[in-house]
């Protein structure tokens, strides 16, 4: 069976094909024909490998951004059907799991929280974005199995398939920031200018997500112990990021360039210090984290590419 999925669309050059009625009507012998009483034939069109070097191709996703917000309107119309709370579990799950974090460090006595800043702020500003983060991981690796009816019937970009899960678990985090919102009203905590960059830390956390989702995703196609593998993942994940802790607060200075590996370390500090800018700027721990992001979205692309090519018959 012929693949055409890493292929892309070359136009000929004028005067390299002649179509068939231009010969059948006597043009290329100097007869007179009128042009423009003639019916318009198209070109042929033409498919050649695409370079080796493109990771994405841009163009095609582009024409394609309709299947991609339809298949992100459909995973958020499947999520709250038949619910009764419906969107509103978004602010009660990280509610309840806060105040339980909120009640055990209050118990033992210690809250891992920068001076000045509220420790109940802290877990929630770690609470929501990994909730997106892992939400967006999850959905990323089951796409293409969840969606493997697709992949063997019609020809697009696979790679829309996990990039459309994040876009619901970014309208859920949207809702969700009314929560630490609320909270900053009732401590009286004021953001500063560090605020306007707040979205680049959340686009930070939407990268790592779809970088570690489209290796997960490819992976799983082909290995379906994957899916089963990831929740165990995210569950050490959770502790090995200060989701519920600030790093200053619990790490020796000695270890947080060795922590910042992990990629939501940075983003998840970011976040804190654009909201509260308590502390100085984390800017080691963003770059590395970014740095770490990068590397495994560029690996990522290239394996997700190199399945994509027998996704239709390995899936």
């Amino acid at each position: 069976m012929i693949h055409l999925l890493n292929q892309e669309k070359v136009e000929p050059t004028l005067g390299e094909v002649e179509t068939p009625f231009r010969q059948a009507s006597g043009e290329l012998s100097g007869s007179d024909t009128n042009s423009a009483s003639s019916p318009a034939v198209p070109p042929l069109q033409y498919y050649g490998a695409a370079p080796s070097w493109r990771l994405v191709n841009g163009r095609e996703l582009w024409r394609h951004r309709e299947l991609l917000w339809m298949l992100a309107l459909r995973d958020l119309k499947v999520r709250y059907r038949q619910t009764i709370v419906g969107i509103g579990w978004v602010v009660l799950s990280p509610l309840a799991m806060g105040s339980i974090f909120v009640l055990f460090f209050g118990l033992l006595g210690r809250m891992p929280a920068p001076e000045g800043v509220p420790y109940a702020l802290i877990v929630l500003t770690g609470l929501l974005p990994w909730q997106l983060f892992a939400g967006t991981v999850t959905s990323c690796t089951t796409s293409l199995v969840a969606n493997q009816h697709l992949i063997g019937k019609v020809y697009f970009p696979r790679l829309v398939l996990p990039m459309a899960t994040a876009i619901p678990n970014l309208v859920d985090f949207a809702f969700a920031l009314l929560l630490p919102v609320a909270l900053m009203i009732y401590y009286r905590v004021s953001p500063s200018w560090p605020i306007l960059l707040l979205p680049v830390f959340i686009v930070l956390v939407v990268s790592a997500a779809l970088a570690i989702g489209i290796w997960l995703s490819a992976l799983n196609a082909i290995y379906r112990d994957v899916g089963y593998l990831v929740p165990f993942l995210l569950q050490l994940g959770f502790f090995l990021s200060p989701v519920v802790y600030a790093t200053n607060a619990l790490i020796p200075k000695r270890w947080q360039s060795f922590v910042a590996l992990n990629p939501m370390v940075g983003a998840l500090e970011g976040i804190r210090w654009s909201l509260f800018g308590a502390e100085k700027s984390p800017l080691v721990l963003v770059l590395t984290s970014a740095s770490v992001t990068t590397l495994i979205l560029v690996t990522g692309l290239l394996y997700f590419r190199r399945v994509e090519g027998v996704l239709a018959d390995r899936i």
